[in-house]
């Protein structure tokens, strides 16, 4: 009975040397693992919060723009862009607004939303539809190798189509006829052959005239 009682000691006394040497790792090591599902879990608690609030300023700056209030719409979209810039909403946002901006003939404000959504949107249309509206912008205002310069991406479809249109349009106001052409040739065969859009880039072409090939 003494010897199984001495070996018991012994595993005692090992498991205690044990617990000194790495217990506390042992406990240090599980609450890192509890605070990190708890960091896990409050993250995706204010993700879920922050796009509840997000959606909630969206809606007023809908009825903001509705009812004709631009400085209460411009308010709601700059809080949506400096708090809520990871979501989605704040990129419409700054769409919307950029829109007002240009309908009130404020082209600087109408380019500096536009130019938010290209550097902070996570959304490649989102994306595509700013760097379009903007090179716009820049053709009217004849800066036209920064148009271009937008242009010169590969945005998916419908887009690819006015992206063509537009570069040629760039073009043309450049005195580039031989590239216009051949970006309207790029975009009628980009646009469904069911579209009328399609018979207004033949006109476009057409309008250059014969091709000195």
């Amino acid at each position: 009975m003494a010897y199984y009682d001495l070996e018991e000691q012994e595993q005692l006394d090992a498991l205690k040397g044990w617990w000194r040497q790495w217990g506390i790792a042992c406990v240090i090591g599980l609450g890192l693992a509890l605070a990190a599902v708890a960091a896990y879990m409050a993250w995706g608690w204010y993700k879920d919060n922050q796009a509840v609030k997000a959606s909630e300023l969206y809606q007023s700056l809908h009825k903001s723009i509705r009812a004709g209030e631009t400085k209460q719409a411009q308010e709601t979209a700059a809080i949506l862009t400096q708090q809520y810039k990871s979501t989605g909403y704040a990129a419409l946002a700054a769409l919307m607004v950029a829109r007002l901006n240009f309908d009130k003939a404020d082209i600087a404000a109408a380019k500096q939303n536009l130019q938010w959504v290209i550097d902070n949107s996570r959304d490649e249309d989102f994306k595509s539809v700013a760097r379009f509206r903007l090179a716009g912008l820049l053709l009217d205002e004849k800066q036209f190798d920064p148009a271009l310069k937008l242009l010169d991406v590969k945005p998916d479809h419908p887009m690819a189509s006015l992206y063509a249109d537009l570069r040629g349009d760039v073009l043309v106001a450049k005195g580039a006829t031989a590239e216009a052409r051949a970006a309207y040739q790029t975009a009628y065969e980009k646009t469904d052959a069911r579209s009328p859009y399609r018979n207004l880039i033949q006109l476009k072409i057409d309008s250059l005239g014969e091709s000195k090939s």
